[in-house]
């Protein structure tokens, strides 16, 4: 049961919504889960297509601009709609379209079936003319043919002789979603492409777009073909899009097979010629075949992925149901990466932020890495941009990452929340720190690894400066973005000091393993012993603030200074707080909207002691609103490791469902993909404890009350492990490879394929 999501909701309100829980992917495309036949011309839908980091380039607008704001951004384009497939039935002048708004609805479902990678709705309908009729639905988005969104549609007639008309469109007069009251979706220049071809080509509708200012070009090849013998075809062009119009009588079951073809000119320069291609390599192939082919990959992935939750289905169909739709988001071909709504909406116009870093990367490192490896490889092509944008803040060299992007350029306008939280590239040093400590990938730190690390760290030396002995960070932004411009943020400080300790250790390692290469490497980027120095005296002097009256790590210098946010007196209409305050007021308070020191402690948990981490996620617990979605899931983690395991399990509960439940109001505009990495974390790093270090991988594994017991895969240099936890106790299982050590509660254990490790 756990592996379909169901719905059998036809309200507007929910429709809306599950155009973001029901949409369909694999990397490249995304197709929101819009109904075939639409929706009343009142609802806010967001009917979209997306191509991964296909994008237009925006002029921010500024009152008063200063050196080194962005002059423009990306922006995610909704594509070519091919979506709509209408269904009519009756005879002309009392022909009626199938629909969940018109008739009778006798039956409805709608089902995400997470073990084949498909979409389905059934329907049981009744026109106001008593016609009666089933029609099912499937959608695939192929994992295999990556350019292919198929629609398949079965007809069972519960009539006589039913007169049916089918209208397949491809309409390429499209725009983005837009909504002037919520800062965290786009509010202009919704309208950026244009149609540069539209025709009937080999029995297909084709249509190409090119985005205004970037230039880049969009195409979609669409097919309909019907099992019906009777059936009569016509085609109709407009200036906008075309038609695919099919009359026949329904007597018996009929399937509707409707292939499109997805491309753009990143991948392909003749999209046209490309597209035909694919079409005529896959047109042989049957739905049957490649229903299959879609299974096989998804089965593929569960076999290393799934985790399993003994004792409860609800929590067991949500863990599933992020899973899979960060393998439906996720970038494959090295040129791209997961944004923060994934391909299955709009908002935040579609950017790269540090989450992809911190929290999605954890379980591809852990479970694929292979796919983890071309997300990290995305943030290498856009090294020469970070360096580039160092430059122009001030620095003489290093590689500062931009906060928001999809080329590599920073996006964002507002600097106090954006451009300063540097941490971003120390988060980014740490993802491609914990792959090679997962896997021991030379050749990885070699072919582009060493270079970031490298990069990333001497910023630090460019942006810190000593007082007293200490080397300190002054005005930057943590992760915390109700508070900004501080001076020595603890989070950020203590993962720069990670990352300057790591491009040491980067080059003793090359250095032994390869010197040739270092060599060739210092030659290229110019570092010298002295700057690894540096680097290493800036580490060991780096400044992490204790307040000793508290027992705590302050968030920054002056956070603990400040008035506490008068939170009874704030009635729960005004959260967010980030819709209802200047940002200024929020800036002068003891208030968090998300975990930050408490983040550090759980990325970089050996610089403290645990009753500091333990007071320190006391303290914070008490001032943070949980307004972004990326805060619950770190909350659970660190309440696990501080022995709060059923305060632990209330916050995973808050960050499971969040999207199936729609718990901060806003799935329309796209789903959560860090809060769903998040979830993964919270099982496998909370009630699990692990952690990825150095000298091995470290398990602290508890059990929630509510649950019987749960398990997760685990792949690391090279071996697979099976993790289980339940009533029986805690073991591990090698599954393959070679015997490894690790550490349980501290102690040091061997596993080995003849003999787990069970701890009773």
């Amino acid at each position: 049961m756990s592996w379909k999501v169901k719905s059998n909701a036809f309200d507007l309100d929910t429709l809306l919504v599950e155009e973001s829980l029901f949409f369909n992917g694999n990397g490249y495309i995304g197709i929101r889960g819009n109904l075939e036949e639409g929706l009343p011309p009142h609802a806010k839908t967001v009917q979209g297509s997306y191509i991964n980091g296909f994008h237009d380039i925006v002029e921010i607008p500024y009152g008063e601009k200063l050196y080194g704001f962005p002059e423009n951004q990306q922006k995610l384009l909704n594509i070519i709609d091919a979506q709509r497939l209408e269904i009519w039935v009756g005879k002309n002048g009392e022909r009626e379209k199938v629909s969940l708004f018109s008739g009778e609805i006798l039956h409805y479902e709608r089902i995400l079936h997470l073990d084949q990678g498909i979409t389905e709705r059934v329907l049981h309908w009744r026109s106001s003319q008593g016609i009666e009729i089933k029609i099912n639905f499937v959608r695939l988005v192929s994992f295999k043919t990556r350019e292919l969104f198929q629609q398949y549609v079965t007809l069972t007639p519960l009539s006589e002789n039913i007169p049916i008309q089918i209208i397949s469109h491809v309409n390429g007069d499209v725009q983005n979603f837009a909504d002037q009251s919520d800062p965290r979706v786009a509010s202009g220049d919704s309208k950026r492409l244009k149609i540069n071809n539209l025709a009937w080509i080999k029995d297909s509708s084709y249509v190409e777009v090119e985005a205004h200012t970037s230039k880049l070009r969009a195409a979609m090849l669409s097919h309909v073909k019907i099992s019906a013998s009777n059936a009569s075809n016509e085609y109709k062009l407009s200036e906008t899009s075309i038609q695919t119009v099919i009359n026949f009588t329904l007597t018996q079951e009929t399937f509707i097979d409707k292939r499109t073809f997805i491309g753009d000119s990143s991948r392909y320069e003749d999209l046209q010629k490309s597209l035909v291609s694919i079409k005529e390599t896959v047109s042989h192939l049957p739905y049957e075949q490649l229903l299959n082919l879609q299974k096989e990959y998804v089965s593929s992935f569960w076999k290393n992925t799934d985790v399993l939750i003994d004792g409860d289905e609800y929590i067991q169909e949500a863990i599933r149901f992020n899973l899979y739709h960060l393998l439906q988001s996720a970038g494959q071909d090295g040129k791209t990466s997961i944004a923060a709504k994934g391909l299955s909406g709009e908002g935040y116009e579609g950017h790269y932020f540090w989450d992809t870093e911190i929290y999605l990367l954890p379980m591809f490192t852990l479970t694929n890495p292979k796919l983890a490896r071309k997300l990290l490889y995305y943030r290498y092509s856009i090294l020469d941009y970070a360096r580039k944008r160092a430059l122009e803040m001030g620095h003489s060299k290093g590689a500062l990452y931009p906060w928001r992007t999809i080329t590599g350029t920073e996006c964002s306008s507002y600097y106090p929340a954006g451009t300063a939280q540097y941490h971003i590239s120390a988060d980014i040093a740490y993802s491609f720190i914990q792959y090679y400590l997962a896997t021991d990938d030379i050749d990885f730190l070699k072919e582009f690894g060493a270079e970031v690390v490298i990069e990333t760290a001497r910023l630090w030396l460019e942006v810190g400066h000593y007082q007293g002995g200490y080397f300190k960070i002054d005005t930057v932004t943590g992760p915390d973005e109700y508070t900004a411009i501080v001076n020595n943020n603890y989070y950020t400080n203590v993962m720069a000091k990670y990352n300057l300790n790591w491009a040491i250790k980067v080059y003793q390692i090359l250095q032994k393993e390869d010197p040739k290469y270092w060599q060739q490497l210092t030659d290229k980027i110019s570092i010298s012993t002295s700057e690894l120095a540096a680097m290493e005296k800036a580490a060991t002097t780096m400044y992490l603030p204790i307040n000793q009256d508290l027992n705590i790590n302050p968030q920054d210098d002056t956070f603990l200074q400040k008035e506490i946010w008068d939170f009874e007196g704030t009635p729960d209409d005004a959260y967010p707080l980030l819709l209802h305050y200047h940002p200024l007021t929020i800036y002068r308070y003891q208030v968090c909207k998300q975990a930050d020191t408490v983040l550090a402690h759980f990325l970089v948990e050996d610089e403290q002691s645990e009753d500091i981490i333990k007071d320190s996620y006391d303290y914070y617990e008490k001032i943070t609103t949980h307004d972004s979605s990326l805060s619950s899931c770190v909350f659970s983690m660190m309440g696990a490791k501080v022995g709060y395991i059923e305060k632990a399990y209330d916050y995973f509960l808050e960050t499971a469902r969040l999207d199936l439940d729609n718990l901060h109001g806003n799935t329309k505009d796209g789903l959560h993909m860090a809060n769903m990495g998040g979830t993964w974390l919270a099982i496998v790093a909370g009630f699990g404890g692990l952690r990825l270090k150095e000298n091995g991988l470290y398990f602290r594994p508890q059990l929630p009350k509510a649950w019987n017991g749960y398990s997760f895969h685990i792949q690391y240099k090279g071996r697979l492990l099976l993790i289980t936890n339940n009533h029986d106790g805690f073991k591990v299982e090698l599954l393959s490879g070679e015997s490894i050590n690790l550490y349980i509660w501290g102690k040091e254990y061997t596993v080995t394929n003849n003999s787990a490790v069970l701890l009773a």
